[in-house]
């Protein structure tokens, strides 16, 4: 195996591989590398997700986020069906439970018009009950775009045809950058490239740091907690039912998926993670929570969103108000019709002012590109990160 690439991509989740392959296409004939901690692809965000192909409604018009997601949704939707993966079409409905919350449907609509998001309409309670037979609320927003995918599977459909030495089990330990270019210690051999990106995920703010690079953000880790409907009560849910989100939160809610294989999950919430893989399996990395505990951004983050916080904290240690919240939008949804499911842990950055970063944050540095803030819907923008991730690598080898 070659030591000497053009260009080595640091971490094999979704992200990280879909820009690989975006980097094959525009440099042909290129050593490729992509390096992964992990034993196999796609093993945390990119393989701990509700699967939703999402189509753009929530983003701020013209952000990086909003942009990608259109695109990615379109090219998403395109490799699914040529692939022969997984996909699931259907739409979802945004229901507004209460009179205060149509305002805020009301800007999802102009949001998702202004996106480039097709064939949106408002509908009342009457249609509601057409496109969704158990859902409740006074107004809904039909969204016929979205979709359920398996986002796993679309990531080791493309590490299987890369054109690119993919080498797992190897965590990243020691980086040295120069004037030729970097050299990464990975899984015991060294890396050599002339740029390097950093899709680390969970860890992308420390693989910045290094690289030298002083993020200005650190990834402060959320947990999503998923049930499941027993299969009495799957026949609650056609398609994807989603709730008003809370503008001032950047999570969208207790939402009914119905996935790719027929299940029905429902979630998640928002709980903070006592680690950046701290999953209902795991124990908490107390090495992690220190680290968090000395960043003083998480102070002000917990200033700004105790109460939601707290709320959130609630309903995971206790089933009945989860049940309550999904209830909301299923009412005869009750607590023994919701089963235990899997979990995942959301990569979000946190800014020294303790503000939830919005919108994609990508940095460069000194021999690297770093992306340090790619939340949901990170997945379904994956292939148009890759292509804009592939178009700056590309500048910046050629310059």
């Amino acid at each position: 195996m070659s030591d000497r690439y053009d260009v080595v991509v640091v971490g094999a989740g979704i992200v990280g591989l879909a820009t690989a392959r975006a980097l094959t296409a525009r440099l042909p004939g290129a050593a490729l590398g992509v390096i992964e901690k992990e034993p196999a692809v796609a093993t945390h965000q990119s393989g701990h997700n509700s699967g939703v192909l999402h189509t753009g409604l929530y983003y701020t018009p013209g952000s990086l986020r909003a942009r990608l997601c259109v695109a990615g949704h379109r090219a998403m939707t395109e490799f699914c069906q040529e692939a022969g993966l997984p996909f699931r079409a259907g739409g979802k409905v945004v229901v507004a439970t209460s009179e205060a919350q149509v305002p805020r449907l009301d800007e999802l609509q102009r949001r998702g018009a202004l996106n480039g998001v097709q064939g949106l309409r408002r509908v009342g309670p009457e249609e509601l009950r057409e496109l969704e037979p158990h859902a409740s609320g006074v107004a809904a927003l039909a969204v016929p775009q979205a979709a359920a995918v398996d986002f796993a599977a679309v990531a080791r459909h493309i590490a299987a045809g890369l054109a690119a030495e993919v080498g797992t089990d190897a965590p990243l330990e020691a980086v040295e950058v120069a004037a030729e270019g970097v050299r990464l210690h990975a899984g015991g051999r060294s890396w050599q490239a002339r740029l390097v990106l950093n899709c680390a995920g969970l860890h992308s703010d420390r693989v910045a740091r290094l690289a030298g690079a002083s993020p200005e953000v650190r990834i402060v880790p959320f947990r999503g907690e998923y049930y499941r409907l027993s299969e009495q009560a799957a026949s609650l849910c056609r398609s994807l039912i989603y709730p008003v989100p809370d503008p001032a939160f950047p999570f969208l809610g207790v939402h009914f998926t119905r996935r790719v294989d027929g299940t029905v999950e429902v979630g998640p919430n928002a709980v903070l993670a006592l680690g950046r893989e701290h999953y209902r399996d795991r124990s908490p990395n107390l090495a992690d929570v220190a680290e968090m505990l000395r960043f003083g951004g998480f102070w002000r983050l917990v200033a700004r969103h105790w109460r939601a916080g707290s709320a959130e904290f609630w309903r995971s240690r206790i089933r009945r108000v989860y049940a309550r919240s999904a209830r909301a939008l299923v009412p005869e949804v009750r607590g023994a019709d919701l089963l235990a499911g899997g979990a995942g842990v959301r990569a979000q950055a946190v800014g020294a002012d303790g503000r939830l970063l919005d919108d994609f944050c990508i940095q460069e540095s000194p021999g690297f590109v770093h992306v340090l803030n790619a939340p949901s819907p990170a997945a379904t923008a994956s292939l148009a990160i890759g292509d804009h991730l592939a178009d700056l690598a590309v500048r910046r080898l050629l310059a």
